[in-house]
């Protein structure tokens, strides 16, 4: 069905005012009713290929050579009007950000009815009805309420089913999937690529479904092309690539994931592949009996954080006087201990009430009622200003840095902001002399600290708003999903960079997150929430191989690739 031959891209860079190719030279064909999995960090090219394929890369800055044969035509010989009929009808896309791909004023049934009318030729009410059944087959509860909704009011898994409605609307014959599941939750996430699974079986249409999480990709391909740099390094089969790869870069992606079953010192990333230095971290393997000597050590010590009877609740819908006509609580009820020098994780599905929980004990969202003791004292009742001085031993670390980061404040001004904040080092010399110490602690170089956010990669970011962090030299740091974004190589290294500076500065982390096998590498204890109480607790070996409840079963059964 698609045969792509020779295809090489490029891009016009202004600054130099050269053309630089960023795809070379690439080969590969799908058949009809079968699945090809393109896998490969951020910049390797893959997202590109998708869009050359649908003719979405602007036609000023961007050259396209070789061939793009769908069902024999060249598609690079079409005009825009004729390109306009292939997209949706006969080649639909799902992209990685739904928001971002919805229009948040208009309802998702009218977004989705537009495609057909456009499309098909039908009336307003013929489209509505293909539209309520579409959201039948990709599962999403209640179609004729969610027909009047508007995408913000929905969940992130809600809002991909749209976009997978949307893209099926015309009956393709093949679709592209670009990193569909990247921000989703572990469960969320399988559902949705059962549920592609499904419908490609069903209609025997053809799928490219492009991640970075070679163990997502194993469960949904029938062959996999692994990208690096703008190559094609490897490609075959699911069973062959997974069970015997042949490329350095291959193995560093399989190996970089955290192991549910495995657990190491310290995480090889695709660099030691590359350079040929990963044995030694793969041997590097973490004892039953190092992980019971460091427990007897940890919770033989009094608790740094000792958390009674937390209850956090919103006022939602608020009437015409502002009285509330509902009320959500998202924290019911929470006791719990932290230990100086513990990593704990919190886990469980989006909503479940563990980032509020996290924002609720460093106070950014002040609790209704129960208790907070940090340190001895019960942070609860304290004021604002009686707070300021304790928030230099509690920070946090957000999800997405570059929204953390003040983009017109280079990285030394950012770091030294909180510094002068909490009257740590006046004197400017010592402050920078301080401050380009941390970044080199983070594998930051000592120029970076007259760069701005925008400079940097995803990866880059969040280890200056790690710094940001420890730079205050804080007791208790709050990790707030602030790995899920990254490629599986990047998430590596800071999960490295996170142990390492746990052990230099004896810090004390709280680590939240909904994927369970970073969580299981990372932490001493687990938490598992759902619908804002505790649901289950223990150690991650303790966790993973008994686990009591249904929830936590689930959890752990979504895991990519994993089967206990």
């Amino acid at each position: 069905m698609l045969h792509i031959k020779n295809l090489c891209i490029n891009f016009y860079q202004a600054a130099t005012k050269q053309w630089l190719e960023v795809v070379h030279q690439l080969n590969f064909e799908l058949e009809q009713g079968k699945t090809l999995g393109i896998v490969g960090e951020s910049g390797s090219g893959k997202s590109v290929t998708s869009f050359a394929i649908m003719q979405l890369l602007p036609q000023n800055t961007s050259r396209i050579t070789g061939e793009i044969l769908f069902e024999g035509t060249n598609l690079l010989k079409l005009n825009a009007a004729t390109i306009r009929k292939y997209r949706g009808q006969q080649i639909a896309m799902i992209f990685q950000e739904p928001m971002t791909s919805l229009n948040p004023l208009i309802a998702c049934g009218q977004q989705v009815s537009e495609a057909i009318r456009l499309h098909q030729g039908v009336d307003k009410e013929k489209a509505k009805q293909i539209t309520l059944s579409l959201f039948e087959e990709v599962q999403l509860p209640r179609p004729e309420q969610l027909f009047k909704t508007f995408p913000h009011e929905l969940s992130g898994g809600q809002k991909q089913r749209v976009m997978i409605a949307m893209a099926l609307s015309c009956n393709p014959k093949l679709l592209i999937a670009d990193e569909p599941t990247t921000a989703l939750d572990t469960t969320v996430q399988k559902t949705i690529v059962n549920l592609l699974k499904k419908i490609t079986a069903e209609r025997n249409m053809s799928m490219i479904f492009i991640s970075h999480d070679l163990g997502l990709v194993s469960e949904i391909a029938d062959e996999v092309l692994v990208m690096y740099k703008g190559n094609v390094v490897e490609q075959g089969s699911i069973k062959q690539v997974f069970e015997h790869p042949t490329h350095a870069y291959t193995k560093g992606l399989i190996a970089c994931k955290p192991s549910p079953k495995l657990l190491l010192k310290h995480l090889p990333t695709v660099d030691d592949f590359l350079k040929g230095t990963a044995t030694e971290k793969l041997n590097a393997i973490i004892s039953p009996q190092e992980i019971a000597k460091r427990q007897s050590q940890i919770y033989a010590q009094p608790a740094l954080l000792k958390v009674s009877n937390l209850l956090t609740k919103f006022e939602k819908n608020k009437g015409l006087f502002g009285k509330s006509k509902e009320e959500v609580i998202a924290v019911n009820n929470v006791s719990l201990q932290v230990f100086e020098g513990e990593c704990l994780g919190l886990v469980g599905e989006s909503g479940c009430g563990k980032s509020t929980l996290g924002r609720s004990l460093l106070q950014l969202i002040r609790p209704s009622s129960g208790s907070v003791e940090f340190d001895g004292t019960d942070l609860c009742t304290l004021s604002e200003t009686a707070l300021r001085p304790l928030r230099k031993n509690m920070q946090l670390i957000f999800q997405d840095p570059y929204s953390s980061l003040n983009p017109r404040l280079t990285v030394g001004q950012a770091i030294a902001e909180a510094l002068q904040v909490h009257q740590i080092l006046q004197n400017k010399k010592e402050q920078k002399d301080y401050i380009i110490n941390l970044l080199e602690k983070v594998n930051l170089n000592p120029e970076h600290y007259d760069r701005y956010p925008h400079e940097f990669s995803g990866g880059q970011r969040q280890r200056i708003v790690i710094a940001r962090a420890i730079s205050l030299k804080p007791k208790l740091i709050i990790c707030d999903e602030s790995v899920s974004a990254l490629d599986v190589s990047v998430q590596a290294q800071v999960l490295n960079l996170l142990r390492d500076l746990q052990s230099e500065f004896k810090l004390t982390y709280i680590f939240i997150s909904h994927d369970l096998t970073v969580v299981k590498h990372l932490t001493d204890r687990i938490i598992v929430m759902n619908k804002g109480k505790i649901v289950e607790e223990g150690y991650p070996n303790q966790l993973f191989e008994a686990p009591q409840e249904e929830y936590t079963k689930k959890l752990i059964a979504a895991i990519p690739g994993y089967a206990s």
